[in-house]
């Protein structure tokens, strides 16, 4: 793993300890989510570079708030490690419509909203690389919350990885509190399974939501993201250059239909982002370049 990327990351990302707990408002943990964005993306392009030096790959950058205020970036790469990549970070307000605003929490008196977050979903080239996706946000309504989490979808078995995987997640969330490996685990487990499909989506890892301000510290959303970004660089890292064959190509691409399903027919994000006249193409990030189903 290259040491000195992380040192520069764990430099650059801010924290409640920069801040102040006496001024870690929305701007703050919003400004955060943005630099959040930026060193995801950082790691993204060195592990492209580090692939292939001889061909500098870089993120591009889409501006195309669809509000006048709103604050929205979208991130995107096609490259050689990332065969499909996107990176979103938005800041967001406005009124629910009454008829949406019955599945918000908080908004029986005010249907008024904030969101910011990022979010992160990779389809890389090599099968033996697994899919990842992340998200982190914070919502304010008539009452405010964190959510968020990351999940691994490797289209090859690999129990060995997944064990792996799994350990790491417990050992990082046992830091903050031992309870949240349990409940955030089984979470996403619960949240990432397709009924018609009968099945999970991928290998699990860690969804919470709802989580108040006063029950969750910054620290732990903060953590999240920096925790995916060093998982999937060291993931990325170990995988991307592993030999495979037209039948594991076949296996990707079958195993991607399965997040055209999820998100297009439950996923809350892709139904916020509609609900919410959000950037289209934005929203529909997570769906990868190529897939078949037969």
């Amino acid at each position: 793993m290259n040491k000195k990327f992380f040192e520069q990351l764990a430099n650059n990302i801010p924290n409640s300890e920069m801040f102040g707990e006496d001024v870690l408002d929305r701007d703050h943990i919003t400004d955060w989510f943005e630099h959040l964005q930026q060193n995801i993306c950082d790691g993204i392009e060195s592990l492209e570079q580090e692939f292939n030096p001889k061909q500098s790959i870089k993120m591009e950058t889409h501006q195309s708030p669809t509000r006048k205020g709103w604050r929205q970036t979208h991130k995107t790469i096609r490259g050689a490690v990332f065969e499909k990549g996107t990176v979103n970070f938005s800041a967001v307000s406005g009124v629910f419509d009454e008829q949406f605003a019955k599945e918000i929490p908080g908004t029986s008196k005010d249907r008024s909203y904030y969101a910011t977050g990022v979010s992160v979903v990779l389809h890389p080239s090599n099968p033996k690389v697994p899919a990842m996706h992340f998200n982190t946000r914070y919502i304010a309504t008539e009452m405010e919350w964190y959510g968020g989490g990351m999940d691994f979808t490797p289209c090859l078995p690999d129990t060995k990885f997944k064990k792996q995987y799994h350990a790491e997640l417990k050992k990082f969330c046992d830091e903050y509190d031992k309870s949240y490996y349990p409940k955030f685990s089984r979470a996403c487990d619960e949240y990432f399974y397709l009924p018609h499909r009968k099945e999970t989506r991928g290998i699990g890892g860690l969804f919470f939501e709802y989580n108040k301000p006063e029950d969750m510290s910054f620290d732990f959303v903060q953590a999240v993201g920096t925790k995916f970004n060093e998982l999937m660089y060291k993931t990325v890292k170990q995988t991307m250059n592993l030999d495979y064959t037209e039948q594991d190509r076949q296996a990707q691409l079958i195993k991607r239909g399965r997040y055209v399903e999820f998100n297009l027919l439950y996923d809350r994000g892709t139904r916020f982002g509609f609900k919410t006249g959000g950037n289209m193409d934005a929203i529909l990030m997570s769906l990868p370049p190529v897939v078949k189903w037969f």
